[in-house]
């Protein structure tokens, strides 16, 4: 071993420690191993955070007996640091790079087996979604998400999407909204796969779909996407941001679509949504998914829905899942996407041509125009569904199910 990783600080600075007790986790190449205190006392000072990698030799931390007695914690470092240098690694022989590129430092908490595993399997271990204790990524993260990387549908160069189909028949795009995955037609995807085939679509970024670096991912990025799912026209349905891709590739790649369905649409972001958007993005990068999910409840919910606390709880759950999966640089670029899109189509509603059934909600916070843009497409059909939220799919499954199903089936 010349060098090993810190994992854990089961003991926080300030702290009492006992002789013979953990009080450092580290990772080698083939194993974690717990340190064990040298003396009883206080842990006074840690010298190397947890994910960092050190050489062999180097000062981790500083006990002392007491918490109050005199202590330099830099001329300490210098009187004791001394790490081992680390000799680089053979140079490994030239060759194309690994599938799924090369392994980064940082991400989730890694066991080192599944370390290895990534190694293997030339995945990127940063991006594996972790399920074992603490969210640690395990061996078996490892290979369900090679299994799944390999699965994804290309749909332009250098990019694929990953693609939940069940069912059988013709073909129904399922096109999530801002901040979401597939998961939210949850309730809806079982009921449309009884006669047709439905394809839930995760978005650039999102879940296991490629995610190309760029400032933005324009909604009409994501429809030319979407419209290379499909060889034949097939029933679009979207939802928020989803319905703005779905109307982009109606206007865009007509040819691609039978029918179309928006749910809860906007064609002008106000700013409610928009300031709604920058919260979303800033909590994403600061703060943990669950904490981003209590914090959306309020704007996709309706009064009603939030009484409910075993309802309430549930969905916490639920969006913490999806949240999980969409990495904050996908939120910032799909943001500038939805900026730089909005009011970009405000004259073109007049164009489509499409059958086209508008489901709007009635305590919808977040896009209560869906009303205008029905009247504004020729021969579109309007649901209003009074009691519910802008995510109307997840809290009046029935009523949404029903409008898809009497549409799709016309």
């Amino acid at each position: 071993m010349r060098e090993g990783r810190v994992v854990a600080w089961p003991v926080a600075p300030g702290g009492r420690v006992a002789k013979g007790a953990p009080v450092v986790i580290i990772e080698s190449e083939k194993a974690e191993v717990e340190v064990e205190a040298t003396a009883s006392g206080v842990l006074r000072h840690v010298y190397v955070a947890e994910g960092e990698t050190v050489p062999c030799g180097t000062l981790l931390a500083a006990i002392t007996d007491t918490a109050d007695e005199p202590f330099d914690a830099d001329a300490f470092r210098r009187a004791h640091d001394r790490p081992e240098p680390v000799a680089p690694p053979p140079a490994a022989p030239a060759g194309p790079p690994a599938p799924g590129g090369a392994i980064r430092r940082g991400g989730p908490p890694i066991t080192p087996a599944a370390r290895a595993r990534a190694r293997q399997l030339g995945v990127d271990a940063a991006e594996v979604p972790g399920t074992g204790p603490g969210g640690r990524v395990t061996r078996e993260d490892v290979d369900a998400w090679a299994e799944r990387r390999r699965a994804l549908v290309p749909v332009a160069p250098g990019v694929a999407l990953e693609v939940a189909a069940r069912g059988t028949g013709d073909p129904v795009l399922l096109l999530p909204g801002f901040g979401a995955d597939a998961a939210v037609f949850a309730r809806q995807a079982p009921a449309l796969a009884e006669r047709w085939r439905v394809l839930g679509v995760n978005p650039r970024g999102v879940g296991l779909s490629d995610a190309p670096v760029a400032e933005r991912y324009d909604p009409s990025v994501l429809a030319a996407d979407a419209a290379a799912l499909v060889a034949e026209p097939a029933h679009v349905v979207g939802a928020s941001l989803g319905a703005a891709v779905a109307l982009e590739m109606a206007l865009a790649h007509p040819e691609r679509v039978r029918s179309l369905v928006l749910i809860t649409p906007f064609v002008d972001a106000d700013p409610r949504l928009l300031a709604v958007v920058d919260g979303w993005c800033r909590l994403a990068a600061e703060a943990g998914p669950e904490t981003l999910a209590r914090a959306l409840l309020p704007w996709l919910f309706s009064r009603a829905y939030l009484a409910d606390a075993r309802a309430r709880e549930r969905t916490v759950r639920g969006l913490a899942a999806s949240a999980a999966r969409i990495p904050a640089a996908t939120l910032a670029r799909t943001a500038a996407g939805m900026r730089a899109w909005s009011g970009s189509r405000r004259g073109a509603l007049g164009r489509v041509a499409i059958p086209t059934l508008v489901i709007a909600a009635g305590e919808d916070l977040l896009t209560p125009g869906g009303a205008a843009i029905a009247a504004a497409i020729p021969g579109a059909r309007a649901v209003l569904v009074p009691d519910a939220g802008h995510a109307v799919g997840l809290e009046a499954p029935d009523a949404v199910n029903a409008a898809l199903l009497a549409h799709l089936g016309g």
